[in-house]
């Protein structure tokens, strides 16, 4: 009977080890998973976060380009309002912009603005057309050189932040990590830089020759 139970017991001990061996086992496993998830949770929410911030610094290098156009401004309206006088409209427009840019507070306000004002300075140009003494005015081409440049790099730079604004959004809303940006509270930027209605109608102007085409 001694032998019988001792075989019984060595059995009862070998079942158990292995039966703890095997929960180890899944126990390392479901460790590993979780590490690899929170990695991956980590990873996911600071891409999204990189996206944010490029956004935000794309709309900044806008700005920078923006403001410099609108700094060209007093400029130029002193130099048409001295060969067109009478042409106090546009001239009111674009002054009147230059100072609602000053007091914009948001992206979707200031992107507004600055399309109202490359339609006002379509019209303006034209305007210069009929004034042959303006348009041989020197420090009227050294301003239509400038905003000639700046144009470019406004160009460049919406499209530049339109393209950032996109992949943001993209990001987010693919699943999985929609989830995470819903808890991470990272939003939608419905912010894109648009031309205003009133931009794409108005007078597409070539800085470089002067001339105008309605």
């Amino acid at each position: 009977m001694s032998v019988v139970s001792e075989l019984t017991g060595n059995k009862s001990n070998s079942g158990g080890m292995g039966c703890g061996m095997v929960a180890a086992i899944v126990a390392g496993i479901a460790l590993l998973i979780a590490v690899i998830a929170g990695f991956w949770l980590m990873g996911s929410y600071n891409k999204m976060i990189k996206l944010d911030e490029q956004v935000d610094g794309s709309w900044a290098q806008v700005e920078t380009v923006l403001q410099r156009r609108f700094d060209l401004i007093p400029n130029l309206v002193e130099t048409v309002k001295g060969y067109a006088q009478h042409e106090s409209d546009v001239l009111t427009e674009v002054t009147a912009l230059r100072s609602q840019w000053a007091a914009a507070k948001t992206v979707d306000e200031k992107a507004t603005i600055a399309g109202q004002l490359q339609g006002a300075l379509g019209r303006l140009m034209v305007i210069s057309e009929r004034y042959p003494d303006l348009k041989a005015n020197q420090n009227f081409l050294a301003l239509q050189s400038q905003l000639e440049g700046t144009e470019n790099r406004i160009s460049v730079e919406r499209r530049r932040y339109n393209e950032a604004v996109q992949q943001y959004n993209a990001t987010i809303r693919t699943f999985p990590n929609s989830i995470i940006a819903g808890f991470a509270g990272l939003e939608r930027r419905d912010e894109y830089f648009e031309a205003v209605p009133d931009a794409t109608t108005a007078p597409k102007v070539d800085f470089g020759t002067g001339s105008a085409d309605k």
